[in-house]
């Protein structure tokens, strides 16, 4: 975020989609950060922390590892649990959804639609089955994850064809994959994609890509 000159330290919320440390390992270092940087000096507004049940004392275990009160903050920091299937405003006019996904016990994806009615849909990590088609529904941006081009060792997570399946089965009107291994280095990703007919534009998830919706 910070590369990016994004104002991270006003930040207002973040959502945590399950317990991978690719998906929470980032959060105890950045509340590091925050305990201590000049841009959040003179913050007041609470950090909001959205996620599965256990996320909380999950932080605490990393936070206790040595005893680093990431909790003492110039501002209040709040973890709260989300059950699927119930709305919940993750900021003001921002309403959103959590919807179980078949890849650990508690993994979910998120709907998010703002006051203007425009629509986000992030799977996090996933595997084929599941209802993640219909939540995405229409979507403006459904982001989706794609971890392997064809064959797969694990099927906690999609390949490609599984990946268009749903795109074409939700029918968004912009499509975004993510989540790549290091198989995708070598592949033109324009190419793959075309073969596939997905019915909308698909971007390739970059650092820094900017998507207007």
């Amino acid at each position: 975020m910070a590369e990016e000159g994004l104002d991270w330290g006003n930040l207002d919320a973040v959502w945590i989609s399950h317990f991978h440390l690719d998906h929470v390992g980032g959060l105890a270092p950045f509340l590091a950060g925050t305990k201590h940087a000049a841009e959040t000096e003179g913050r007041t507004k609470p950090l909001r922390i959205f996620g599965p049940a256990g996320l909380e004392s999950l932080f605490d275990a990393f936070d206790g590892a040595n005893n680093y009160r990431l909790r003492q903050q110039r501002f209040d920091v709040e973890f709260i649990p989300v059950d699927p299937r119930k709305r919940f405003a993750i900021l003001p006019g921002v309403e959103a959804v959590a919807v179980k996904t078949p890849h650990t016990d508690e993994s979910h994806a998120i709907h998010i639609r703002d006051a203007d009615g425009r629509t986000l849909v992030y799977s996090a990590d996933t595997n084929a089955a599941g209802t993640l088609a219909a939540a995405a529904c229409g979507a403006d941006l459904f982001i989706l994850e794609c971890a392997y081009v064809e064959n797969k060792p694990v099927d906690k997570h999609l390949n490609l064809a599984e990946s268009m399946f749903i795109v074409r089965k939700a029918a968004p009107k912009m499509a975004m994959l993510t989540h790549f291994y290091p198989e995708w280095d070598d592949v033109d990703f324009d190419e793959k994609i075309a073969g596939f007919s997905p019915g909308c534009e698909v971007l390739q998830a970059s650092d820094g890509l900017v998507v207007d919706i």
